[in-house]
């Protein structure tokens, strides 16, 4: 745990910055010559020592951060000074101009880290390096899942553990965290990863965010039980770890027996509500069962009491059972009716969810600066920018290595811009998709960067960016137009092994391939597999399933059965030729549907609309694909599985024909947080949940709610679904009609030269770009992407346009908008 030489010393850290010719307005560094600087090192003592002999911009940048560092670095005994390097005083770390873009860290006169100035790029950064260097003792980093499960081993029977995924070291996450670390390094082992694989490992879901879990290990004395975790899940800064970690420290469980208004605990000082379970003598042991699984729910969002009525003065309102104290003063206690412990749990979690809300609201600027644009893309590859991406997992092309490697071989290339946060946060799925496939697959992934060679960009027609395109020999090549993650592309990349369609030569493979044999490993990857059954004389039919096929690659498994005898298989499904055939797999059922008059673009419609879900779970992803239908949504929002029986309801309906005029599907609130905010939006304070809601978008935008005091069966849900026919149902709200737009336009540089050209030139005309012609003649000598018809000029490369509203009017504008959006 804590060092011992660092605990003695830890008031007496210092921080010394070194630097010439810099002239600041601030006066809070102190300015040393070397001479003084080396005099004032006492053991024990830590200091940061910067050398520059040049006044430049990248110091005056680095000096104004650390300005700012100086009153947190105080608050931990750390004290700041910059020290002057002359030329009467000789040191070696006023040397060579590499030295100078380094800052040296000291404990005495020994040299303890060396770190370039370049990751010291802001406040965050700075106190988070220096206490991550004192702290090596107290805050353990880690890469793989044995060294945490190693870790966790060590502290069973023996102590507790923080453990933390940041995404990048520097952050403002991973400051507080080291913060935390300094107070609380004496008590708890502090454990710190950067590896999102780690993460996934122990089960982590909504990895894009900062994580902090407590391992309770104390109590596990059995080697083989692992140890409970609690996650917190507020945003991980000081104060909410500091909350967080107090709340561990406290009883999980205390019983009460007095005026609830009148009990004070740790959670009411720290902000946080208390619960109070109501018992009685005759189901005391019940109750308090209830009430420890309530706390555990909880822990570290709200304190947990059993609270005793036989022996209470005061009244409780006997059909209460559960009472509920917010940490707000003078605010009466609430008293409510639970009949399991999802309820409670899902009620307390909403009102602090709003309560959060609230305060951030609160908390807002009036008049934001809208010269501004929030891009949160932008910020976070910023802030990763220091992070190394294991890039030797890829091969990274040029202009002359690229025909070469991709006719060698089949290849997945990216084509990104270095300049561009899009293509910069994608190669990290990128890589991610490398990582997962390496050693088990033989497609070669690459990457080449347009910024660099933008000509032979230019030849395989990419005009935005990111694009991913897969070479095979003899083929063209296939774009990718999905989602920009490493989910959809790793099913794009696995889909893609088989032929699309593939074909089928006997009524036994047929039947392998319709039960999910024959491709058994893709089922993951494509829940649904698409036979086309046709007789030989139909040439027309099979050439439009082949065209459709083909234009699907990677997005479904698909096959084509044409011999003499297909006629077994059209009698056994009872089909009329042309036919599909979709094997559901999960429902382990084969449904049929006529071809006849279908050309290509039907085919397609008709098989995407087959890949979705009959009762889905929404989510950012998939949304897009359900809202073209322009159908009302009926939401069942849950936090958390869905009761069975309302599920049993809905696909009774859904079979029936109840609700073909509606698009019913459900939303996890645990794994589609943004949920909260939807609801939020329809009903103002967050409702108890399950709630089911009618969502008219593509109309009126009334939002309609199922009676909250009914229970959802199959007769309540139709007579309610009647009722909304026939217009006796009154919304619970209607949302406007604006459109969500960014709060700026993004800049057009193209335009703004046009019009600069043309004032320069007003009867002038402007020229074509002699560059843009002679790329296309040299295009003819190099291996080129004929497969995409659209051809756009060579300034495009440069910008994105995003002007595809009417994306659902295509198949080919629909699966290209899910990569978009």
């Amino acid at each position: 745990m804590m060092s011992s030489g660092f605990r003695v010393f830890r008031v007496d850290i210092s921080l010394v910055i070194m630097c010439i010719f810099y002239k600041s307005t601030e006066e809070s560094l102190p300015e040393l010559s070397p001479q003084n600087y080396f005099s004032t090192l006492q053991p024990g003592k830590a200091s940061l020592a910067y050398f520059c002999q040049t006044d430049s911009p990248s110091t005056s940048i680095f000096l104004e951060q650390l300005n700012k560092a100086v009153s947190p670095l105080q608050d931990y005994g750390i004290s700041v000074a910059k020290v002057n390097c002359v030329i009467e005083e000789t040191s070696k770390y006023c040397g060579n101009e590499k030295d100078l873009m380094k800052a040296y860290l000291f404990r005495g006169n020994i040299l303890l880290r060396e770190f370039p100035t370049d990751t010291l790029f802001d406040v965050n950064a700075i106190v988070a390096h220096v206490l991550f260097a004192l702290l090596f003792n107290e805050v353990k980093y880690i890469t793989t899942p044995e060294d945490l499960q190693n870790i966790e081993n060590t502290l069973k029977g023996n102590g507790n553990m923080v453990f933390s995924y940041v995404k990048a070291i520097g952050t403002p996450e991973h400051r507080a965290v080291m913060e935390a670390a300094f107070v609380y390094g004496t008590k708890y082992q502090f454990v710190l990863t950067t590896e999102m694989a780690l993460l996934e490992s122990i089960g982590s879901e909504n990895i894009q965010h900062a994580h902090l879990y407590f391992f309770h290990c104390e109590p596990v004395l059995d080697l083989a039980q692992p140890c409970r975790r609690t996650r917190m899940e507020r945003p991980l800064t000081t104060l909410n770890i500091h909350i967080f970690v107090k709340t561990m420290k406290a009883p999980l469980l205390a019983e009460v027996a007095e005026d609830p208004q009148q009990v004070s605990t740790l959670h009411l000082q720290l902000g946080l509500p208390l619960v109070f379970i109501v018992s009685q003598q005759a189901t005391y042991e019940a109750d308090r069962r209830t009430a420890e699984w309530v706390a555990w729910r909880l822990l570290g969002k709200a304190g947990v009491l059993l609270l005793l009525r036989d022996s209470l003065e005061v009244n409780i309102p006997q059909h209460a059972n559960v009472v509920i104290k917010k940490a707000a003063k003078d605010v009466p206690v609430d008293y409510l009716v639970f009949y399991d412990v999802d309820s409670i749990v899902s009620h307390v979690e909403n009102e602090i969810h709003v309560e959060q809300i609230q305060n951030d609201e609160d908390g807002d600027v009036e008049d934001p600066d809208l010269d501004v644009q929030d891009d949160e893309v932008a910020e976070t590859v910023y802030r990763d920018r220091k992070k190394q991406l294991p890039l030797e997992l890829t091969v990274e092309l040029t202009e002359e290595t690229f025909n070469t490697t991709v006719m060698d071989s089949d290849s997945l290339v990216l084509f990104y811009a270095g300049w561009h946060a899009v293509s910069m946060a994608f190669l990290q799925s990128y890589v991610d998709v490398a990582a997962k496939l390496n050693g088990t697959s033989t497609m070669l992934l690459t990457i080449i960067n347009c910024a660099d060679w933008s000509d032979t960009c230019t030849k395989q027609n990419v005009t935005e960016f990111p694009t991913v395109k897969m070479y095979k020999e003899g083929e063209n090549p296939v774009s990718y137009a999905g989602m920009l993650g490493t989910e959809a592309l790793l099913k794009f990349i696995q889909l893609n092994r088989i032929s699309c369609p593939v074909n089928i030569a006997s009524i036994q493979e047929a039947e392998e391939y319709l039960s999910g044999e024959l491709y058994k490993d893709l089922i993951a990857y494509s829940n649904v597999s698409v036979l086309g059954l046709f007789n030989p004389a139909m040439i027309t039919a099979k050439k439009y399933f082949i065209e459709a096929g083909n234009y699907l690659k990677g997005h479904a498994i698909s096959g084509i059965y044409s011999e003499d005898d297909v006629w077994i298989l059209s009698n056994k499904y009872g089909v009329t030729l042309p036919a599909l055939l979709l094997a559901r797999h999960k429902e382990d059922k084969i449904e049929s549907i006529p071809l006849t008059g279908s050309h290509a673009q039907d085919i397609v419609q008709i098989i995407t609309n087959a890949l979705l879900e009959t009762f889905p779970e929404i989510t950012v992803e998939n949304l897009p694909a359900y809202l073209r239908f322009q159908k009302p949504l009926l939401i069942l929002f849950s936090d958390g599985i869905i009761n069975p029986e309302y599920k049993k309801a809905i696909l009774t309906l859904m079979k029936q024909k109840y609700l073909d005029s509606l698009t019913p599907c459900w939303l996890n609130l645990k794994n589609t947080p943004v949920g909260k905010g939807v609801l939020q939006a329809y009903f103002g304070p967050l409702p108890p949940l399950p709630i089911l809601v009618l969502v008219n978008l593509h109309s009126d935008g009334r939002v309609f709610a199922f009676p909250s005091d009914h229970s959802i069966t199959e007769h309540s849900l139709m007579l309610w679904v009647k009722k909304l026919e026939a217009g006796l149902e009154h919304p619970i709200t209607t949302l406007s009609a604006q459109e969500w737009k960014p709060p700026l336009p993004a800049y057009d540089f193209l335009s703004m030269m046009d019009a600069e050209t043309s004032q320069q030139h007003p009867t002038k005309k402007v020229p074509e770009c002699p560059k843009e012609r002679d790329a296309q003649e040299r295009g003819k000598e190099q291996h080129e992407d004929k497969s995409t018809v659209k051809k756009e000029p060579t300034e495009t490369l440069r910008i994105k346009h995003w002007n595809r509203n009417n994306w659902f009017k295509e198949t080919e504008k629909s699966l290209r908008h899910d990569k978009e959006l």
